[in-house]
């Protein structure tokens, strides 16, 4: 099957100039963090002997030695954000510099005219947007739900998180292991079959005709809770689509040489997809896919969850 392009970023980059973060104090909430998982050590596969998306280098596939670990069941959900900012005074970088990506279908009619991203205009510069107030001013009522992934975080956000509860962010290899759930090299953590428009919904992505018409047939227009849809065989729940996940790695593709590698050094690794994610635009929701974005980029569709070494 031919796919359409599926170069062009699913993450605006926000190409704003780094300023630091508040360092906080590590592993001051170890009592806050969320369920574990222990993953077990062994051979880990990274990337997929059946890519997709060439350009990003999903493969080949190929073999990494782990130590057992833990990971968090859920990504990390607003309640667990909300208690490491009430308990540290911590800002993200969204509130610090006022403004976020948020999807056109989520900005309210009142907020006037907004910005778009060149290739990707359904994208908008939100003024007030951050991760209480996911979709600009007055919106917390409406979006905000405790039991979600918190969103619009940078990965300079969720890394102070981590830290402030003993923890890191997961390694490349550790999530697809994790992902992957002793099942070899398969497309999507509950095996090969795909997600449809139809009948079949085990993750939360986009059905319909993006960007333009979600049909919600899996019941979310947006994020659904951070512990929903059925869990892989390691109990981890959410893998692949919800939420972007950051990790711990430098976006790196095939060749330092190229254009898209050029563009995007500096950027940081995210894997699973999100509920923005469909097969005729960014069939990134499986476990091999992978992209990039800027270290102080947030958007309503990137979140995080935790590793612990065991």
């Amino acid at each position: 099957m031919t796919r359409p392009d599926q170069t062009s970023c699913c993450s605006p980059a926000s190409d704003r100039n780094a300023r630091p973060v508040t360092p906080v104090p590590f592993g001051a909430g170890k009592g806050m963090r969320p369920n574990a998982k222990r993953i077990p050590g062994g051979t880990a596969l990274v990337g997929t002997a059946h890519p997709i998306i060439h350009e990003d280098a999903e493969s080949p596939v190929r073999e990494q030695k782990l130590e057992p670990f833990f990971m968090g069941e859920t990504t990390v959900t607003n309640a667990e954000f909300a208690a490491f900012v009430d308990a540290t005074g911590y800002q993200t970088e969204a509130e610090r510099y006022g403004w976020s990506f948020v999807f056109w279908a989520q900005v309210r009619d009142d907020v006037g005219l907004t910005k778009g991203v060149a290739n990707v205009q359904w994208w908008r510069q939100v003024y007030g947007a951050n991760w209480r107030e996911l979709n600009g001013p007055e919106t917390a009522s409406s979006a905000y739900h405790p039991d979600h992934p918190v969103v619009q975080v940078s990965w300079n956000d969720a890394r102070a998180y981590a830290e402030w509860i003993g923890a890191r962010l997961p390694t490349e290899a550790e999530w697809e292991h994790a992902a992957r759930a002793g099942q070899g090299d398969v497309a999507f953590p509950w095996g090969d079959e795909p997600p449809d428009d139809v009948s079949h919904f085990p993750c939360n992505i986009w059905q319909g005709k993006f960007p333009n018409k979600n049909t919600c047939l899996d019941g979310y227009e947006t994020t659904a809770p951070a512990r929903s849809f059925k869990p892989n065989g390691f109990g981890l729940f959410n893998m692949v689509g919800n939420v972007w996940e950051w990790t711990a790695e430098p976006f790196h593709l095939s060749s330092n040489g190229n254009q898209r590698q050029s563009a995007a050094n500096g950027y940081k690794l995210i894997k699973g997809g999100s509920f923005l994610c469909h097969d005729s635009y960014c069939y990134r929701y499986r476990i091999a896919a992978r992209t990039g974005n800027s270290p102080d980029s947030a958007t309503t569709h990137m979140g995080f969850r935790v590793a612990w070494d065991a």
